[in-house]
């Protein structure tokens, strides 16, 4: 299905639904509301999956990798290679995220979006390339239009394909050295802000470094006109895996998945899909605040409470992952424990 298509098609959660979670951890054996967030996101999700007693039956995470032209300007402390590297890190098992997700029982599924190197051939990569890497978006725009289209495609299609698999909760995820420059650029477009709140060290920049890369977005910004309209923000700014990610929330919220949002690149992402459709929110769940300078600026702008905040900044889907066990204790909690009138008490009696 064209993504297009389907963003038309995504409503806001049913307060019916909500009420009715509600109802029943209202009369739990506990007092109402003790345990917090916890119901919160048990809430949410019963309203996502439209099942009054849901059980999660299938974890994945999804690490969209890409490179970025804009590393031209000497904004990453990393050089390029290293994505292509990292990806078959990925694919050997040896990263953070597959640690992680083996700990949580998740599957990863390593997307091949935009990576400049050659990765063909390669067991386990879904090939998904676009092109090999954005073009320098200080000096023009990051990829055509109809790339940006073709790229949110490609994650739209793999929450599809999650949802005919039986997967029930899929995690952003991401990898691409220079990534965090389109990021900023793309939140500070959208949420609207000055490049100055949303732009941090990266991979480990000086405070040198920190300023020269927010130099460099504020001229792209004004280069490009400061656009404000979701895909032209994402086509002319943006980075191909911010697009996948942008794809897969909006994938998410269309089939009804439990989607965890990773960290500040992947919430450009999901501020993309917001943005081009602002139901989407509803089916999002934003697993932890990164330390990344920008990411503690876009959660309280666009009013999200994360789960976790443990000063991570790494990516690939390892905040998601990590709040994974969190998100099921939360179903756990709504399902399985005994209600007042099971246990033949009156609450305040």
């Amino acid at each position: 299905m064209d993504w297009q298509e389907a963003l038309k098609g995504i409503k806001p959660l049913s307060k019916e639904w909500f009420e009715r979670a509600w109802e029943r951890l209202d009369n739990l054996t506990k007092p109402r509301k003790s345990l917090g967030m916890l119901e919160e996101i048990a809430v949410r999700m019963v309203a996502i999956l439209e099942d009054p007693f849901p059980s999660i039956r299938g974890k994945a995470v999804y690490v969209f990798a890409a490179d970025h032209g804009i590393v031209e300007e000497g904004v990453s402390a990393y050089p390029q290679e290293v994505t292509l590297l990292m990806v078959k890190n990925f694919l050997a098992g040896g990263a953070a995220i597959n640690v992680l997700a083996r700990h949580v029982g998740a599957n990863v599924e390593v997307v091949d979006i935009g990576v400049k190197g050659d990765l063909e051939g390669l067991p386990g990569l879904r090939h998904k390339k676009i092109r090999k890497g954005t073009e320098n978006f200080s000096k023009g725009p990051a990829m055509t239009r109809e790339e940006a289209i073709q790229a949110i495609q490609v994650g739209f299609d793999l929450a599809c394909e999650a949802k005919e698999k039986g997967v029930q909760v899929i995690a952003t995820g991401e990898m691409g050295i220079g990534n965090t420059t389109p990021a900023s650029a793309v939140i500070a477009s959208l949420l609207p802000c000055d490049p100055s709140e949303v732009t941090g060290k990266g991979t480990g920049l000086t405070q040198e470094g920190i300023i020269h890369k927010t130099d460099v977005i504020k001229r792209a910004l004004e280069f490009h006109g400061r656009p404000t309209d979701p895909l032209t923000v994402l086509h002319r700014l943006g980075g191909l895996e911010i697009a996948g990610i942008c794809g897969l929330c909006i994938g998410g919220a269309y089939n009804r998945l439990i989607t965890l949002v990773d960290g500040f690149i992947s919430s450009a992402g999901a501020l993309l899909a917001m943005r081009l459709n602002p139901a989407i929110k509803d089916y999002l769940i934003f697993s932890h605040c990164s330390s990344e300078k920008g990411h503690r600026v876009f959660l309280d702008k666009e009013g999200q409470r994360p789960i976790l905040d443990m000063d991570m900044r790494l990516g690939e889907g390892t905040g998601a992952a990590l709040s994974m066990p969190i998100v099921e204790g939360a179903l756990r909690i709504y399902r399985e424990m005994a209600t007042f009138e099971e246990m033949g008490i009156t609450p305040g009696a």
